[in-house]
C-alpha cells in the first residue's frame, strides 16, 4: 500500500490493511514483491493531487510492464474523482471509496473490475470492531470524528468526507485500550475539526475534553495528544486539563490560517490578529510549558503585500514553536473558486520564504533554550538518512509535521519512553544523548506493518 496525504487518511489505510490481512492477504512493503498495489490518495491541493496521481502513473507502469498484476486506487480522490482518474488512466483495476474501506479485499481479489464509489460524499463511521494494522512506532492515530461542517472557502473536505459526525464515547475507549494493548505508549486524537468533538452527540463544546478525561481514566496511555484545534471551537478547558495532568501533553496545533480580518473573512473564518493573540495570551498563561503550533496560508486571494507585512508581524509577536506554511492553491471544486487566484505563483512562493524565515529564528530560540536541559522523549528508530543515529521525538514535537531529536549518544528500541539531555539545537531539529530509558515497548499483539508513504 502506498498511503499518501494526512493521519486521517492513514488510518483509513490501515483500516484496509487489517481487512486484508484478516482475509489472508500477505502483506509486503516492498513494492517489487506485491503483484497488487493499493494507492491511499489525498485531493486536498493540487500539490497533494499531484503526488497521488504520480503514485498512480508509477505503479500503472509497472503493470504495464507485467511487474503488478492489479493496481487500485481509494482514499479522497477515489471518492470524489474515480470517473475522471478511470477515463484518463485505463490500467486502473477499480476503486475503493471512503465508505467502503473492508471491500478492499474483494478489489485485490479482482471482485470489483470497474467499481466505482457512490460520488455524491462519504457517510459512514468505523468502529473499534473493524481489523487495523497499526503501520506506525510507537504511536498510533486515533481518528474520533469523521467530516466537517467548517464553511472555509479554501477547502472542499467536507465535500468528498461528508458532514462532520463522532464516533461515540465507549467506541473510542474501546480502540484506544486495544492500542495500548498493542504496545502503542503515544496515542494522537485527530478529526477534520477535533474540537467540535461531540457536539452531534449533544456533549457541546465540552466534548473532547470529557473524552480525554476518559482516556486519562481508563487507559494508562503515557502520552495523550490531540491535532488540529479550530479557534471558534477550542474549549479553554482542555488548557486546564493539559496543566493538571502530565499525561495530556501540552501541546496545541490550532491552524489559524491568516490574521488580517479581511483575509480571514474571504476564507469564511472568524477571528483575527487580536483575538488570536488575547487566546494565545491565555494559553500560555494556564499552561506555562505549552507548545505552539499553527499553519498559515498565502497569496490567498485579497491578500497584498499590506496584508502579508501585517502576517509576519502577526508571527513575530506569536512567537509559534513550530509553523507550517502552504501557498493557495485554487481548485475548482472549493466553495471559494469565484475569488480566482489572483496571487502569481512566484510572489505565493515569495511570501511563504519570508515567513519561514521568519519563523527560523524564532524556532532556533526555542530550541537553543532546550540546550543542558533533561527531557522525556519517544524513539522511532534509526535515523533513515544516518543509521548510526538514533531518530526521536520530545513531547513537544508531532510526527511528521514537526522536527525531530537525533539521538547520538545512545540507542533504544523504537517506541521505547526515554530521558535525554539536549546537547544541539538547529531550527527545527535538536539533538541530544540518552540519559535512561523509563519505558520499552511491550512485545505487539498485531505486528507492525510497514506503509509507504
Amino acid at each position: 500500500m502506498i498511503s499518501l496525504g494526512c493521519a486521517k487518511n492513514l488510518v483509513d489505510g490501515e483500516v484496509m490493511l487489517g481487512h486484508l490481512a484478516r482475509a489472508g492477504a500477505r502483506i509486503t512493503a516492498d513494492a517489487a514483491d506485491a503483484d497488487v498495489i493499493v494507492v491511499n490518495t489525498c485531493g486536498f491541493i493540487d500539490d497533494a493531487k499531484r503526488e497521488s496521481i504520480e503514485a498512480i502513473l508509477e505503479v500503472a507502469g509497472g503493470k504495464r510492464r507485467g511487474r503488478v498484476r492489479r493496481l487500485i486506487v481509494a482514499g479522497c480522490m477515489a471518492q470524489a474523482y474515480a470517473r475522471e482518474l478511470a477515463a484518463e488512466i485505463p490500467e486502473i483495476d477499480t476503486f475503493v471509496g471512503l465508505d467502503e474501506l473492508e471491500r478492499v479485499v474483494e478489489a485485490v481479489r479482482g471482485e470489483l473490475p470497474g467499481h466505482l464509489p457512490d460520488q455524491s460524499g462519504a457517510l459512514r463511521l468505523y468502529d473499534h470492531l473493524h481489523p487495523r494494522i497499526v503501520s506506525t512506532a510507537g504511536y498510533a492515530y486515533l481518528k474520533v470524528a469523521e467530516g466537517c461542517d467548517n464553511p472555509c472557502s479554501f477547502c472542499h473536505i467536507p465535500a468528498m468526507r461528508g458532514r462532520f459526525r463522532s464516533r461515540p464515547q465507549d467506541d473510542l475507549v474501546a480502540e484506544a485500550r486495544g492500542l495500548e494493548g498493542q504496545g502503542v505508549r503515544e496515542l494522537i486524537l485527530i478529526a477534520q475539526d477535533t474540537t467540535r468533538y461531540g457536539e452531534d452527540l449533544g456533549l457541546r463544546r465540552g466534548g473532547l475534553r470529557q473524552l480525554v478525561t476518559r482516556l486519562l481514566d481508563e487507559t494508562s496511555l503515557p502520552w495523550i495528544r490531540f491535532l488540529y484545534a479550530y479557534p471558534a471551537t477550542l474549549d479553554e478547558g482542555l488548557l486546564e486539563l493539559m496543566a493538571a495532568n502530565p499525561r495530556f501533553l501540552a501541546y496545541l496545533d490550532i491552524p489559524l490560517q491568516h490574521c488580517n480580518r479581511g483575509v480571514l473573512k474571504a476564507m469564511r473564518r472568524g477571528g483575527d490578529g487580536d483575538s488570536y493573540l488575547g487566546l494565545i495570551g491565555r494559553a500560555r498563561a494556564g499552561v506555562p510549558s505549552l507548545t505552539l503550533r499553527t499553519t498559515m496560508i498565502v497569496g490567498f486571494p485579497g491578500e497584498g503585500e499590506p496584508e502579508f507585512e501585517e502576517l509576519l508581524d502577526f508571527v513575530a509577536a506569536a512567537r509559534f514553536d513550530h509553523l507550517g506554511v502552504f501557498c493557495y492553491s485554487w481548485q475548482e471544486e472549493n466553495p471559494g473558486a469565484a475569488l480566482g487566484d489572483p496571487v502569481s505563483p512566484e510572489v505565493k512562493a515569495e511570501r511563504r520564504d519570508r515567513l519561514l524565515a521568519v519563523q527560523q529564528g524564532i524556532s532556533l530560540e526555542h530550541n537553543r533554550a532546550l540546550v543542558g536541559r533533561a527531557m522525556p522523549a519517544i524513539v522511532a528508530g534509526p535515523l533513515p538518512e544516518m543509521e548510526l543515529l538514533t531518530e526521536g521525538r520530545l513531547q513537544r514535537q508531532a510526527p511528521e509535521i514537526d522536527g525531530r531529536l537525533l539521538i547520538n549518544d545512545g540507542t533504544a528500541p523504537p517506541g521505547s519512553l526515554v530521558e535525554v539531555e539536549i546537547t544541539d539545537a538547529h531550527p527545527y531539529d535538536v539533538v541530544g544523548r540518552l540519559v535512561a530509558v523509563t519505558d520499552c515497548p511491550r512485545p505487539r499483539a498485531v505486528p507492525t506493518l510497514p506503509v509507504r508513504v
